[in-house]
């Protein structure tokens, strides 16, 4: 080969060549550069140049209908590119693309057709070449024909697992049963391990999930960037951890309580129909291989149905509650008014008794009598405008260590009939703005709670102190308690705990109140070892 193209020994077109006949060829070549990136030449122009690659390589590609660029060849050292346009004429068919630094012999496609038509060899090993590359590019269409209907088998696969995971989702109504499947469907199809399926709770900012724990579901709750969940519903990204344990928002305390190794995971937003985050998958461990965006993909597909589903399961859930609310409020519509007329006679009657009497023991029944009678309509009452979403309220300025001890005297005497022992540890002596009958109905109903609590007897302290802008009051007792899922669902309507009696209203007419009053409640409790109910109230200044 002649000095300063080595490379031509490897170039086909030359091939059986003498060196004079090379050297006589190479008169009509020049060399050039071009850099990587460069594109030689684009698909629908002039066919006016052939090139030898003498060193790099170049990408000859065709784009689809739509958009989609398609290799078709990468074209080395001693292949000619650019050399169809110059036998038929036509414009050029492909687009040719420098992946490298490339340096090439030129031709014009003019000089190219004069030195194939005068030299039999070299048109023979153009024809060789043109048949070796026809071969390559059947080669590489069966190899695109087998992809495609391999990557047409999988999407199928997808879709169907999609439609079984579907049907499966929208077979319950019931939230908690349907959270179970929902990560069932989502671990079975990518083929995860475990994971936790948790949903938003946008009030709180914090994430909450169901877990198996022995033989009891328990609730566990996670604040927003609080954990690779935590950061999923703050940001909105998916994560994609191939080594859970390199990286650093990982927490494997989980891991060493638990026992298991969390060696890959999948966190990724669920989202409803307008893209918010409602809540986020947390799957582990794919048992072949690692997550990938095809699992990402599939996940947020089944998001979209997730979410309708849940939505649908909490309007079921709404529906059904405020039909109970609905019953509630007919039943006390009815009580209200059977009872208005005998409950206004009985109080009419103790008035007479209190007047008549000139007792001081029979005075004190008879008003006794009288706000018994009245509680228990204002109770009735209070139960029908709950459930109707309405309710007056009387505020006024009152001194509120005289409210605390009448609501107190008035709770004594039925604690201890049940033998629970009252402690009063009542500091505070400034005014408060309230309702006074609201806010003892809200004491009597936590003390009725705490006496249910107590069936042996116990004790229920009740204290008051300031605390800031707020007036402090806490009821402790001496009870059962209540386990954590409980607690978090003490003040919705109809949830009872350990009572075979009772609406289920209580806790959620005092939130009413308390949040009519703008004030809070808060309980600490935990089972065996008795409850504090903790209420402020601002105070008047």
């Amino acid at each position: 080969m002649p000095n300063g193209y080595p490379n031509l020994q490897f170039a086909l077109l030359f091939e059986g060549l003498s060196e004079d006949q090379v050297k006589a060829s190479l008169q009509y070549f020049r060399e050039e550069t071009y850099a990587q990136g460069t594109m030689l030449f684009d698909a629908n122009t002039p066919g006016d140049t052939v090139y030898v690659v003498l060193k790099g390589a170049i990408r000859i590609s065709r784009v689809t209908s739509f958009g989609e660029e398609t290799t078709l060849d990468i074209v080395g050292p001693g292949e000619v590119v650019g050399e169809m346009a110059s036998i038929d004429g036509l414009p050029r068919s492909a687009r040719a693309t420098c992946l490298q630094d490339t340096s090439a012999l030129t031709i014009s496609s003019s000089k190219f057709e004069e030195l194939i038509k005068g030299n039999q060899t070299i048109a023979f090993n153009l024809l060789r070449e043109l048949t070796k590359r026809i071969r390559k590019a059947d080669d590489i269409i069966v190899q695109r024909l087998e992809e495609q209907k391999n990557a047409l088998e999988a999407r199928y696969l997808r879709l169907h697992k999609l439609i079984e995971a579907s049907k499966s989702i929208n077979s319950t109504l019931d939230l908690d049963r349907l959270l179970g499947i929902i990560l069932e469907s989502a671990a079975q199809s990518i083929g995860a391990d475990r994971g936790t399926l948790y949903l938003v709770d946008d009030i709180k900012k914090e994430l909450w999930s169901k877990v198996l724990q022995g033989e009891n579901i328990v609730e566990i709750r996670l604040p927003f960037g609080k954990g690779i969940a935590g950061y999923v519903a703050e940001t909105g990204e998916t994560v994609l951890l191939p080594d859970a344990y390199a990286d650093p928002r990982f927490n494997p305390e989980i891991d060493k309580k638990s026992g298991y190794r969390t060696r890959t995971m999948l966190c990724t937003p669920m989202r409803n129909k307008d893209g918010k985050i409602i809540g986020v998958f947390q799957l582990l461990n794919k048992k072949c291989g690692e997550f990938d965006s095809e699992d990402v993909e599939f996940i947020d597909a089944l998001s979209a149905h997730a979410s309708v589903a849940i939505e649908n399961a909490r309007l079921a859930q709404q529906m059904v509650q405020n039909e109970r609310l609905s019953a509630v409020g007919r039943m006390a519509s009815t009580i209200i008014h059977d009872i208005k007329n005998p409950m206004g006679t009985l109080r009419v009657y103790a008035q007479v008794m209190k007047r008549k009497s000139g007792n001081e023991e029979a005075a004190k029944l008879a008003d006794e009598m009288i706000r018994q009678v009245d509680r228990f309509v204002n109770m009735a009452q209070e139960i029908l405008d709950f459930t109707r979403g309405v309710g007056a309220s009387n505020f006024q300025i009152l001194d509120f260590e005289r409210v605390m001890n009448d609501v107190l005297n008035f709770i004594e005497k039925d604690l201890e009939k049940n033998n629970v022992q009252l402690i009063r540890q009542c500091e505070f002596t400034g005014k408060v703005r309230l309702d006074q009958d609201k806010i003892t109905r809200v004491f009597y109903n936590i003390a009725s709670n705490a006496r249910d609590a107590m069936p042996d007897g116990g004790i229920l302290t009740a204290s008051t102190r300031q605390d800031g802008p707020f007036v402090r009051i806490e009821f402790k007792d001496t009870g059962i308690g209540m386990p954590e899922e409980v607690k978090k669902r003490i003040f919705e309507p109809f949830m009872t705990y350990g009572k075979k009696h009772g609406t289920g209203l209580g806790m959620s007419i005092v939130k009413k109140i308390i949040d009519d009053h703008k004030g809070t409640i808060d309980i600490e409790s935990e089972e065996g070892k008795g409850t504090i109910v903790i209420i402020k109230l601002p105070i008047e200044q």
